[in-house]
C-alpha cells in the first residue's frame, strides 16, 4: 500500500513561487507514474502534470506550462512540484497521485493513491 505525504503549499503574492513535495512510502514505488492534481472551490480536481518512474516523461496540463516544473528524486522517493509565475487562478487545494499503470493520463480516476491535499493561496 503506498502512501503519499505532502509538504509545501500556503500563502504567496502574484509572481512569486512556491515548491510542493510528496514523499512516498510502502509498495513497489519506483514503479509509479506520480502526478499532481488542484482542485478550486466548486471546481472539478484539475490535472497539472505527471512524471515517469525513469523521470524522462512528463506531461503538463496547458494552464501551467512554462511555469511549473515537475521532478523526481528516485532516491528518496519524493516528487515535486517548483511553481513559479503564481496566478491567483492557481489557488486551489494541490494533490500528489500515484498512477500503477503508468497511463500519464490526465483523468484522476486513472490515479491509484493520493496524498492528503494542501492549500495554496495566490493573492492578487
Amino acid at each position: 500500500q503506498v502512501q503519499l505525504v505532502q509538504s509545501g503549499g500556503g500563502l504567496v503574492q502574484a509572481g512569486g513561487s512556491l515548491r510542493l513535495s510528496c514523499a512516498a512510502s510502502g509498495g513497489t514505488f519506483s514503479r509509479y507514474a506520480l502526478g499532481w492534481f488542484r482542485q478550486a472551490s466548486g471546481k472539478e480536481r484539475e490535472f497539472v502534470a505527471v512524471i515517469s518512474w525513469s523521470t524522462i516523461i512528463t506531461y503538463y496540463g496547458d494552464d501551467v506550462k512554462g511555469r511549473f516544473t515537475i521532478s523526481r528524486d528516485v532516491a528518496n522517493n519524493t516528487v515535486h512540484l517548483q511553481m513559479n509565475s503564481l496566478k491567483p487562478e492557481d489557488t486551489a487545494v494541490y494533490y500528489c497521485a500515484a498512477d500503477y499503470s503508468r497511463s500519464y493520463s490526465p483523468n484522476p480516476e486513472h490515479y491509484d493513491f493520493w496524498g492528503q491535499g494542501t492549500q495554496v493561496t495566490v493573492s492578487s
